[in-house]
């Protein structure tokens, strides 16, 4: 089911498209792709230029404690956690909830906030390190992406083993402008599709209504 969590987030960041698509893209893009120092905390133009924390994964943590009905018996995995932002803010919200996380980053792990390092782990969206039905919620967002075809097949699948419901935040564009921005802007993504091949892939990998998801533009 298509919801809207993420998008306000996404928007309130201001982007120069062309700049990013000049400035030695195919290099920028080589090394994003490490997710090592220069993607996290490097040069802008290698990807977050400076990932650190500032309170603005709030707003998300509180939207999807409200939609989902977490509680502090719930049991959420994030997927793709980064340095754990997500997870800290909803720790907060909800101080007894049991969470989760894993990146392919080395380097996001060993630099996560102090609090969340214990509950998250290096590994793949892909092949995930968690019995059957074990997380009441998984979450993914802006990962999933960034993995080639077969690879986001089995993520997805993977999701749907974990977890009785999900929630997922993938790129999208829908007029050839937002698919030039989304060229011009991306550094890792290996999916490009419209919001029609993204939902004819969810079905695909046996998606039903409980396994929610947004799009964002690149307007």
């Amino acid at each position: 089911m298509l919801v809207d969590i993420t998008t306000a987030l996404h928007t309130s960041t201001q982007r120069d498209y062309f700049a990013r698509m000049a400035n030695d893209k195919v290099h920028c893009s080589e090394t994003a792709k490490l997710f090592d120092y220069d993607y996290w905390d490097g040069d802008r133009k290698y990807g977050y230029g400076g990932y650190r924390y500032d309170g603005r994964w709030n707003v998300v943590a509180k939207k999807i404690i409200e939609y989902y009905g977490i509680n502090s018996r719930s049991k959420v995995l994030d997927i793709g956690c980064g340095k754990g932002y997500l997870l800290y803010e909803i720790k907060k919200e909800m101080p007894g909830i049991t969470i989760s996380g894993i990146d392919i980053s080395q380097y996001a792990i060993e630099n996560a906030k102090d609090e969340i390092k214990p509950f998250i782990q290096q590994g793949k969206a892909q092949v995930l390190p968690f019995s059957d039905n074990s997380y009441d919620l998984a979450i993914s967002i802006t990962t999933l992406h960034n993995l080639y075809l077969p690879d986001l097949y089995s993520a997805l699948k993977e999701v749907n083993r974990v977890s009785r419901k999900s929630f997922i935040t993938v790129e999208s564009y829908r007029n050839e402008q937002e698919k030039y921005n989304l060229m011009c802007w991306q550094l890792t993504c290996e999916c490009f599709f419209t919001p029609l091949e993204w939902e004819f892939i969810f079905r695909q990998c046996g998606w039903g209504d409980e396994r929610d998801y947004e799009f964002i533009f690149f307007e």
